[in-house]
């Protein structure tokens, strides 16, 4: 199952908590007044959703238990709620050099749906609605370490197993720090609504940066590749060794020069 085939209720939705609550098995989270404009109102908002969230269809959770979200560890506050755990393997931390021989680009690809908390989970994006030449989905790729990509997107995927979705809660401090971060939604008026609401100067400066920014994905873990890079030669690298082995080396083929 992916996320496109979840039930209608787990994706486009009218409000935060009928997005977080998605599963027709538990009952929603008791209606409330549409938040204000206080930052203090939303971080509630967002609290009684993670300490309520009911299981979800995909994951076959326990009966005793619902599952909960859980800290991502060294995220800097990214929240995680396994929906599937994947059977593949999981991604490592891309744009390495090893031993100065190549560099290794760990590419990810990712199905996503985006939202806006402060929006009510009003959703900016989707690889859904982004087709190829064949109207198939369009999933986002990129490369772990680019710091291209948000870095919530890069903690919730760094540890995922391919075959994995996983919902996350991504603070504004991990979400869009400028608007040239991907994933961009291609969408002139999407964009504009989503950069408009987080790099509001007015509600910023009412202090409303702790809820403004904050993102909710849902992110299917599809494929992960390994690029190589080759930095130097076989010859180079044992002449490089040579050398730090026995400096004089290098110092006389410098006064032959």
């Amino acid at each position: 199952m992916t996320i496109q085939s979840m039930p209608s209720i787990c994706r486009p939705c009218i409000s935060l908590f009928h997005f977080i609550s998605f599963n027709s098995h538990y009952p929603l989270i008791p209606a409330i007044s549409p938040p204000t404009r206080r930052a203090l109102s939303f971080s509630a908002l967002i609290s009684t959703a993670i300490s309520t969230l009911p299981s979800s269809s995909f994951a076959a959770p326990s009966k005793s238990a619902a599952p909960n979200f859980f800290d991502l560890p060294d995220s800097a506050g990214v929240k995680a709620l396994e929906l599937r755990i994947g059977s593949g393997e999981t991604p490592l931390h891309g744009d390495q050099t090893i031993f100065f021989i190549r560099s290794i680009h760990v590419k990810v690809v990712v199905h996503y749906y985006g939202r806006l908390a402060a929006k009510q989970g009003w959703r900016f994006d989707t690889t859904y609605d982004h087709k190829d030449e064949n109207g198939e989905p369009l999933p986002f790729t990129f490369v772990l370490g680019s710091g291209k990509v948000i870095a919530g997107m890069e903690a919730a995927v760094k540890s995922m197993k391919v075959g994995g979705i996983r919902r996350v809660i991504i603070p504004p401090s991990q979400g869009y720090q400028n608007t040239s971060q991907e994933p961009i939604p291609p969408n002139y008026f999407d964009r504009q609504r989503l950069f408009t609401t987080i790099f509001n100067p007015t509600r910023l400066a009412n202090g409303e940066g702790s809820s403004l920014g904050t993102l909710i994905f849902d992110i299917e873990l599809l494929q992960i590749r390994h690029l190589t890079n080759k930095l130097a030669s076989p010859g180079f690298l044992h002449h490089m060794l040579a050398t730090m082995v026995n400096p004089k080396l290098h110092s006389r083929e410098h006064n032959c020069l």
